[in-house]
C-alpha cells in the first residue's frame, strides 16, 4: 500500500498559497524590469525622441519608486499602482507595435520588447492577486 500523500497545511480551511509579500515582491520585480528595459532604451536613442524620450525617462524614474513603495509601504495605493503602471505601459507598447503612437512604431520581436511585456504583465498579475489577498483579510 503506496504511503499517505502529506498535505499542505490549509489557512481556515483554503489551500495554503504564497503569502502577500511574496506576490508584491513579484510585482515590485515585475516593475523595476520594465523600468529598466526602458532606462536602457532611453540611454540608446530615445532619450532625442520628442515627447516620447521623455515619458521613457518618466517611465523608468517612477517604476524604481514604485517597486520600492510595493517592498516597504503595506498599502493598497502601490499595488494599484503596479496594476495602472504595468497595464499602461503594456498597452502603450501593443498600440506602438500595431499602429503609430506618438510617431512610434516598434516590433514584438526584440528581446527588450519581450523581456518588458513579460514584466508588465507580471507586474500587473502579482500586484492583481497580492491586492486581492490583502483585501480579503
Amino acid at each position: 500500500m503506496d504511503a499517505p500523500t502529506p498535505k499542505v497545511p490549509a489557512a481556515h480551511g483554503r489551500p495554503a498559497v504564497a503569502p502577500s509579500w511574496v506576490w508584491r515582491s513579484l510585482a515590485a520585480a515585475g516593475v523595476v524590469v520594465s523600468a529598466l528595459v526602458h532606462l536602457v532604451l532611453w540611454t540608446r536613442g530615445y532619450d532625442d525622441i520628442p515627447l516620447v524620450g521623455p515619458l521613457f525617462l518618466v517611465n523608468a524614474i517612477s517604476g524604481v519608486v514604485l517597486a520600492v513603495l510595493l517592498l516597504t509601504w503595506r498599502h493598497w495605493l502601490p499595488l494599484v499602482g503596479g496594476i495602472i503602471f504595468g497595464a499602461a505601459t503594456l498597452l502603450a507598447f501593443v498600440a506602438s507595435a500595431t499602429s503609430d503612437l506618438l510617431g512610434i512604431t516598434t516590433q514584438v520581436v526584440g528581446t527588450t520588447e519581450l523581456v518588458a511585456a513579460a514584466a508588465e504583465l507580471v507586474a500587473v498579475v502579482a500586484s492583481t492577486i497580492a491586492l486581492v489577498r490583502e483585501q480579503a483579510r
